[in-house]
């Protein structure tokens, strides 16, 4: 899916820069050494004995016992603390500026893990052998591992078995939370927990909330935007998991003509940044991507008309796949919809 601003123009890094991207995957869960470790990584109740999982990179991984020492990208480690699997270590925007938990590292005490790097690119290989990882966990974009470093990869991935969730392509936003559910209760989430429970049924009032939102005010289009110092990025709604299940919905999205090699959007020059018409903006939420306030000082992104209404909704562009986090995610899109005003 997405990058960071700072590594552009490779199909990887605008992804993670910003626009709507993504690759579904399979996911497979795998165990590490056999010696004795701090059993502190996970809350869950594990079941002993052997241990298996297949990720959606189609590998099968297999371990003597279930892992405990647990390194993952941080926001599918965010999505495993939703459901009382913790990490020892992350890597991928963790902490801002100012000392504060990215908005991609959810609920977690970013205080308790090894953070491994904080941008794209940036992965410690020395403190990740420290921990002696018994798992890696990320997602999947584009059949790569999201945010381990080319470069360091083979290192990385020698040190531990890897298991890649998928969260685009053809995969939807409930797909990818079923599998990252089943990688969860594999590593020994109690999933009939009442909190577990609770997200899930929540989930599914807020995806019928918005079936019955794009319903009662239908013709709304939504455009996918994100915003860098000197482009505009509007991205296609069937290359990421969380667009393609709020087609799903009815969601009307805004459907760039000329897209980048992969598909995923289309860059514009801020010159031309209202090219395209549409009732709301779903903005990129992440870190390094302008906001409305920076975007303040872009005159064409005031003459856009669904800014000029005030039709903004924040995008979180790299969902933390639990259906805790995904169910506040289809309230607020579901709020929006119905209170837009045609403008467009």
């Amino acid at each position: 899916m997405p990058k960071s601003r700072s590594s552009l123009l490779t199909r990887r890094g605008l992804i993670a820069a910003g626009g709507a991207l993504g690759l579904v995957a399979a996911l497979t869960a795998c165990g590490g050494n056999d010696t004795a470790k701090d059993e502190s990584g996970s809350k869950g109740a594990a079941a002993s004995g052997p241990w298996s999982f297949k990720d959606d990179l189609g590998k099968d991984l297999t371990a003597k016992s279930t892992p405990k020492n647990i390194v993952a990208f941080t926001g599918t480690a965010a999505a495993l603390y939703d459901y009382g699997v913790n990490v020892k270590g992350v890597f991928g925007p963790t902490k801002t500026a100012d000392g504060k938990a990215d908005v991609q590292a959810g609920s977690m005490d970013i205080s308790k893990v090894e953070i491994l790097g904080n941008v794209y690119d940036e992965f410690n290989v020395e403190k990740y052998a420290a921990l002696q990882p018994d798992l890696l966990v990320t997602n999947t974009w584009d059949g790569t591992y999201w945010y381990v470093p080319e470069a360091s990869k083979d290192k990385i991935l020698k040190l531990a078995p890897a298991a890649a969730v998928g969260v685009g392509g053809e995969v939807s936003m409930d797909k990818a939370l079923a599998r990252t559910a089943d990688l969860a209760k594999s590593l020994g989430a109690d999933m009939n927990a009442k909190k577990a429970v609770d997200g899930k049924a929540r989930f599914d009032a807020a995806s019928a909330k918005l079936r019955e939102a794009t319903r009662a005010n239908p013709g709304i289009k939504v455009l996918v935007g994100s915003g860098s110092a000197d482009l505009f990025y509007v991205s296609t709604p069937g290359t990421s998991a969380d667009l393609k299940y709020f087609q799903s919905l009815g969601v009307e999205f805004v459907s760039p003509e000329k897209t980048d090699e992969g598909g995923f959007f289309e860059s514009l020059s801020w010159e031309n940044a209202g090219k395209y018409k549409a009732d709301v903006v779903l903005l990129d939420n992440r870190t390094g991507t302008l906001q409305p306030a920076e975007l303040k000082a872009k005159p064409t992104w005031a003459e856009l008309p669904a800014v000029k209404a005030d039709q903004i909704t924040p995008r979180v562009t790299e969902p933390i796949y639990s259906y805790e986090k995904c169910a506040q995610i289809l309230e607020d899109l579901a709020k929006s919809i119905q209170n837009a005003k045609k403008v467009s």
